[in-house]
């Protein structure tokens, strides 16, 4: 084993503390590692497809993925990204209908599979897990609600601003200070709702701002601070 994949045993892992399962005691991760499998994604891969039915849920131990949506006119609208920690599928299951979005990695993923008949038996059995997955529930509601409020109420250069923030606060930063994530221009026009050419328009007027910086596709935020005034984020 090495970092990058899910340990055999629950105790060790190292995104327990961050994921739904961070309150179970050790007796009841030994139940969850007999349950589980370890599964792995390669870049580009689907992970969930939109309209299916799941089997089980997934647990993601390392690695990036986008959750999104094909419109109408064939055109992707990505909703949020997943990294370590996120559970994947426990919606659909729990309300017995298809899965709203699909899921694709964007890098190398790994992560714990737990079949649908199991994650129904640690919910009967563990009160703390199900408010937990019911907490969990209520939060990516409440985010799906301000994406819509964002979308409809925000210009298209405030929305970018936005989605900036919230890229470097899923992912941080890497050793160079830019975005721990690495996206194609169409990728955030479709985070922003806008044609490509506008996004590559309104990041270029940013960087002669002084709110990034570029190399290539990365993208590292200056001045988080005026950002978040062009994002009309007020704290």
């Amino acid at each position: 084993m090495n970092e990058t994949t899910p340990p055999l045993n629950c105790q060790l892992c190292q995104q327990k503390d961050i994921s739904a399962f961070h309150n179970l005691n050790n007796d009841e991760l030994d139940k969850i590692g007999e349950l589980k499998t370890c599964v792995a994604f390669k870049k580009g891969q689907m992970i969930m497809h939109e309209g299916a039915r799941p089997q089980g849920v997934y647990c993601i131990h390392n690695g990036k993925a986008k959750l999104y949506r094909i419109g109408t006119e064939g055109k992707e609208q990505i909703l949020r990204f997943i990294t370590r920690g996120d559970l994947l599928g426990y919606r659909s299951i729990l309300s017995d209908e298809p899965i709203s979005a699909s899921v694709s990695a964007l890098e190398d993923t790994f992560a714990c599979y737990i079949p649908k008949s199991s994650f129904f038996q640690v919910i009967e059995e563990n009160p703390k897990f199900s408010l937990n997955v019911l907490k969990l529930s209520c939060h990516e509601l409440g985010e799906a609600g301000k994406m819509i409020t964002s979308l409809a109420q925000k210009t298209v250069r405030e929305r970018l601003a936005e989605i900036l923030l919230i890229l470097h606060a899923t992912f941080g930063s890497d050793e160079e200070g830019f975005l721990d994530i690495k996206l194609t221009r169409e990728e955030i026009s479709n985070m922003v709702g806008t044609a490509t050419e506008s996004a590559i328009r309104l990041l270029s007027e940013f960087k002669d701002e002084g709110l990034i910086s570029t190399q290539g596709r990365k993208i590292r935020v200056e001045n988080a601070l005026k950002m978040k005034n062009v994002a009309s984020i007020y704290d």
